[in-house]
């Protein structure tokens, strides 16, 4: 049913021909939301929330209304870092909807249409100043079909118990790095040289190119038996219990971790734009350039890792799970504090040279490559089958939490001084890798140990 059904013979790399689907439509899907995420920040600070531009924006004042009703009132740069945390905030909730809704009606296949489609038009609608709200709830929709339907579908071409599984979602995230480095340079590119609205324009063209790709691959997937596993699918039994539990705590530690990781997102390219001498020669770096390092750099390190990681697990020294999580947590944190040291080596112009992101996109992404694979391949490996797509959301959806929390500390770029912006930030991701393991004992013996599920 699972491999036999996408071609035992149909191999890449000793993984079957369908991750390599799935892949290539989430690289897509990520080239499609990285380019949008490049620009938004500066596209609100820039553009589109100075008199003249935010009057044309349907609903916006009932909109703002209902955030400074929460928040107080807020500057341009405040409501446009709040914004952008709302909107990635929810693109990273909307999938436990959308897999939820592929668990028990619509199937995984119409899920995954469905959100292209939707992304698509939300996409297109961002070329209008009045349609920006409407652009965003689109997104965000088509986000969480897409996603919650997507990733879920990597599980199913492999046999319980396969030690291949965390090594497929590694190469996943290869998909998702590489839209990360692709995207912010062609939309930046295209938002210097043209306008906002190509970049943007760009972003609906590559999700259509993510639609074809995924629907082609079609016969190297798995059939879906979704409606007869809803049916039959009981209570869960004690040790499935047990493990959402546990899955429950590492919400807190995803937290924590990603709230550092949306303000590289969100802020840091304000804080780029303020602090980093971006001249190279005669030639300005366009500030969207420097987020393709948050793309390429995981897809660098990941080899050097795997080999570690192999040469660890044939000594019988390599760390599980939560090891990798926790060390993952503690190397994002260092990261963070390099953006935090980099004021105090600025040069005579009071800015920083571009070795200090070069250096803390690096260090970070060596801490992402630890932590987000591995809490992935965590998920779909200890979820229960039938609530699989649903827990793979959930675990997405600690990024919407995160993001509401770093788009209210954005509002604190305008009152601290950067180092301690940076170090606030540290604090909290590192934190989260000391929780995790003052907590790793009780969580090992939560989750258990099932052959094959451990990263390796």
């Amino acid at each position: 049913m699972l491999e036999a059904a996408a071609g035992r013979s149909s191999r890449i790399l000793e993984h079957p021909r369908g991750l390599w689907i799935l892949t290539g439509t989430e690289l897509w899907d990520r080239i499609s939301f990285h380019g949008m995420q490049a620009l938004l920040t500066l596209y609100m600070v820039d553009y589109l929330l100075l008199p003249g531009q935010i009057e044309q924006i349907a609903g916006f004042a009932r909109y703002r209304a209902a955030v400074e009703a929460l928040t107080g009132p807020l500057s341009v740069r405040a409501l446009a870092a709040q914004t952008f945390g709302i909107y990635v905030g929810l693109v990273y909730l909307a999938p436990m909807n959308g897999g939820a809704i592929g668990d028990r009606l619509t199937g995984r296949r119409t899920g995954v249409i469905a959100g292209a489609l939707t992304l698509t038009a939300g996409h297109f609608c961002m070329a209008f100043n009045v349609t920006f709200l409407l652009a965003l709830l689109l997104l965000i929709t088509g986000a969480g079909l897409l996603r919650g339907n997507l990733a879920p579908q990597v599980s199913t071409l492999y046999a319980e118990g396969d030690r291949r599984l965390a090594d497929a979602f590694q190469v996943f995230f290869v998909g998702i790095n590489l839209g990360a480095f692709i995207a912010p340079l062609v939309t930046g590119t295209l938002a210097v040289a043209y306008g906002w609205h190509f970049g943007f324009g760009f972003a609906g063209v590559g999700m259509l190119i993510g639609l074809v790709i995924y629907l082609s691959g079609q016969h190297l997937l798995p059939a879906e038996t979704r409606r007869q596993s809803a049916v039959a699918r009981g209570p869960l039994t004690r040790q499935e219990r047990r493990r959402l539990g546990a899955l429950s705590l590492l919400f807190v530690i995803a937290i924590c971790f990603w709230t550092a990781q949306s303000q590289v997102w969100n802020v840091y390219n304000l804080w780029l734009r303020d602090h980093v001498n971006l001249i190279v020669g005669t030639f300005r770096v366009p500030v969207p350039w420097l987020q393709s390092l948050d793309g390429v750099a995981p897809i660098l390190v990941m080899p050097l890792f795997l080999s570690l990681w192999k040469r660890q697990a044939a000594r019988g020294t390599e760390p599980d799970e939560l090891g990798k999580i926790a060390i993952g947590c503690l190397v994002f944190g260092a990261g963070t504090a390099l953006l935090a040291i980099a004021p105090l080596a600025a040069g005579a112009d009071g800015r920083a040279s571009l070795f200090w992101p070069l250096a803390f996109h690096i260090t970070s992404n060596s801490g992402w490559l630890f932590f987000a694979p591995t809490l992935e391949a965590l998920f779909a490996g200890r979820s229960p089958a039938g609530m699989r797509g649903m827990l793979m959301g959930a675990n997405l959806a600690t990024v919407f939490l995160a993001s509401l929390i770093s788009g209210r500390l954005g509002g604190l770029y305008e009152k601290l001084s950067s180092t301690d912006f940076w170090l606030l930030h540290a604090a909290i991701v590192a934190g989260g890798g000391v929780a995790v393991l003052a907590l790793a004992r009780p969580l090992r013996r939560l989750l258990g140990d099932p052959a094959g599920t451990q990263a390796h």
